[in-house]
């Protein structure tokens, strides 16, 4: 097993864990934990491949520990827990930015990475975090984000994704759709 050191590593996939797949022919990706221990497979086209977006409430400040978050939204039926899905730990609070919609995060147990949210406002829908997919490609590629969301939170020296559609306010609507 070796590891990542720098982005001229030959092949997609940064990290070489067990499982890591960049994309294959049947158009999905593995996203993985720093450990190891939770690995999950998404759709990287098609219906389930919701959309991608930059957020920048305070909420996913506090949850990633950074100033925003680099996301992408994936129907429940899109999202197959490879290994470790007993690990995930759900921490669960419904003070969240405007809505008070109950927001599920589920981080790795050993790790703490976290692995996707799930609010109680957008059914049917699991919100993964870009930086966990293993195949670098598929970031500034086909998980680019499109839009740029709560841009009224964002800090005075980061002026945004370039390209992006920006919104003051939240994009997506109950569905997980605009």
């Amino acid at each position: 097993m070796s590891s990542y050191t720098s982005k001229a590593q030959d092949g997609p996939v940064p990290l070489s864990t067990q499982g890591a797949h960049g994309e294959n022919d049947k158009k999905t990706a593995t996203a993985t934990c720093f450990c190891g221990e939770v690995q999950l497979e998404f759709p990287t086209e098609g219906p389930d491949l919701i959309d991608t977006f930059v957020c920048n409430c305070t909420d996913d400040r506090k949850i990633t520990a950074s100033m925003f978050a680099s996301n992408f939204i994936v129907a429940n039926a899109g999202v197959k827990h490879l290994r470790g899905e007993d690990k995930l730990t759900r921490y669960a609070q419904s003070k969240t930015i405007k809505t008070g919609f109950e927001m599920a995060n589920y981080f790795c147990s050993v790790c703490g990475t976290l692995m996707y949210r799930a609010s109680s406002g957008i059914s049917g829908v699991k919100v993964l975090r870009i930086g966990t997919v293993d195949d670098y490609t598929l970031h500034e590629t086909k998980l680019k984000p499109r839009v740029e969301q709560f841009t009224k939170d964002r800090v005075s020296w980061f002026t945004g994704g370039v390209g992006l559609e920006q919104h003051e306010e939240g994009f997506f609507n109950g569905t997980g759709q605009p």
